[in-house]
Order: C-alpha cells, then structure tokens, then sequence
C-alpha cells in the first residue's frame, strides 16, 4: 500500500441560506432542523468522529450563531438537569460538546460549494481532509467515509462517494464519467460535470455529500471561475484533479455507495427522513408505527 497522508480533519460546510425551509430558517439554521429530537448537523459530526476524524472544522455565515451554542457547554441548562437528577438528559444535552474539537470560519458571502471549502485552506493547510454535507446523512451502519478514507489511504488524490440516480433526476447532482479498477466498489473518475441536463450526463452516477480531498484542490479553488449558477463549484476543481497524478494532488477515485442514504435538502425528502429515523427508534416505533399504519388507512 502507498504511504499517503492520513486524514484527520473533517470540513462541514454550513453557511447556505436554507431557503427551501423558509420561513423556517428565516432565524434557525437550516443544519440545525432536527431530525426527530438531534439536529441534522450533529448525525454529520457523529460520523466524521465514527470514521476517526476528530478535528471538525465548521464553516458558517450569519444567523448560524446556534449551531457553535449547540455544541458548546449549556451550563445553566445542565446545572439544573443535575438538581434534577435527569441523568439521561443531561448526557444527551452534554453530548454534542464532548464529540471532538470543533472549529468556526465563517464564509462572509455565499458563493458556492468551492469557495465554503476554500474557507477552510488555513485551518486545513496541506492535509488531506474530508468534507461532510449537512444535506446528506449516511446511515451509521454503512460506514461509508471509513471506506472513502481506506481508498484514499491506497491511491492517493481525492476520493468522491457516488450513488446509482434515476436518469431524469441526474440534474439535480454533480455526476461523473468513471471506469472500473480491480475493486468492485471502486472507480477511476476520468470526467465531472456539475448538474448536466439528462441526456448530456455523462453517467447515473451522482455524487453525493461525502468528499476525501487531497490539498491540491485549495490551489485550484483559487483559479477556478464562477461555474453553475454563477457560483464556485468544487465539482469544477475536483474535475481538473481527476486529470493529474499524484505528483499534482490527483488522480479522482469514486466509491459507489449502495446504502442508506437519507437527504435533507428539501422538503418533501426531509418529512421522509424524518419518519425513516422514528420507524428505526425503539423508544418511539412500537407506538409510532401503530399509529402511522393507522392514519396512512384512513386517508
């Protein structure tokens, strides 16, 4: 095995407007809609520590205040479950800030994917790291950024996650152009193109929010033009990655991941996200699924 880097630092991007949640998110962050009774954003921070990755880096914009308070101490809040003696609670409430060292950049101006990354260049210096998506969340069973990380440990570069997409909804994705390697869960990635039109696509192979990326790409960042959507897009960078050799910050390897994938990002996929978690609780599906099959009837 070659004798790459390891990684060690996680980057979250979370400096969107959240403007398909309005008039939610006018004043809550978008990351921090809970999925049941835990915000989205903490699933995200659990598995970059399950994956090894204790060093976070969050980038945030304004109005994000509450997501530094919800992993920072409460210590009136704790103080009084103490008196109470609610223990349960007050592990859940002191939970989010014992989960690893976080840290805060915020993007002044949203202009894209690449450029909430490209926030993180001196925090990360020349370390590879890995980028997490509040939009996606990946069950924790599948292990996916583990995954990403070994591949990455083996050929170097950056490694992109990759899901299997209906054609008519490639749009929607960046998608990539791939070609096998002797691993069955592992792709050479020879072409990127950010939300093509379907019949343009170079594959249904999308890529998902889950990034290993090597150093290089802060130096593309810097000259990569405004693509899609008059934004910074990192699909753009990690395109001109996927051209080079390891000497350069490439090449682009692609895992496809065929787990469980819950999406956030809209409304209709976070209501399913939502009921998906419940069904999966043992303290709430025994009287939740009852009544779901019940109102699901009468409809």
């Amino acid at each position: 095995m070659a004798d790459f880097e390891a990684v060690t630092k996680a980057v979250v991007p979370a400096a969107g407007l959240g403007t398909r949640f309005l008039p939610a998110t006018k004043a809550t962050p978008k990351e921090m809609l809970p999925i049941v009774d835990k915000p989205a954003i903490q699933y995200v921070v659990e598995e970059a520590v399950s994956a090894g990755l204790l060093d976070v880096l969050m980038v945030t914009g304004k109005n994000k205040r509450s997501i530094e308070d919800h992993f920072d101490r409460a210590v009136e809040l704790e103080e009084a479950l103490e008196a109470k003696g609610d223990d349960e609670r007050l592990s859940q409430v002191r939970e989010p800030a014992d989960l690893a060292t976080i840290h805060y950049v915020r993007q002044g101006t949203p202009r894209g994917l690449g450029h909430a990354v490209l926030c993180a260049k001196q925090h990360v210096g020349d370390n590879p790291f890995a980028c997490l998506l509040g939009d996606d969340l990946i069950d924790y069973r599948d292990e996916l950024l583990k995954r990403m990380i070994e591949v990455r440990g083996t050929h170097g570069g950056s490694v992109i996650a990759l899901m299997e997409v209906p054609r008519e909804q490639v749009s929607l994705y960046g998608c990539a152009a791939i070609v096998p390697t002797d691993e069955e869960d592992v792709v050479r990635v020879t072409d990127l193109v950010e939300k093509p039109p379907a019949d343009e696509a170079p594959s249904n192979w999308a890529i998902i929010g889950r990034y290993v990326i090597d150093p290089a790409v802060f130096e593309v960042l810097e000259n990569t033009p405004p693509g899609r959507g008059n934004e910074i897009q990192l699909t753009d960078a990690l395109r001109t990655l996927a051209g080079r050799g390891n000497d350069q910050g490439g090449p682009v390897h692609g895992v496809l991941f065929r787990g469980r994938r819950y999406d956030t990002g809209n409304k209709l996929d976070y209501l399913r996200t939502v009921v998906q978690f419940a069904a999966d609780r043992p303290d709430l599906a025994p009287e939740f699924l009852p009544w779901l099959k019940e109102f699901l009837a009468a409809r």
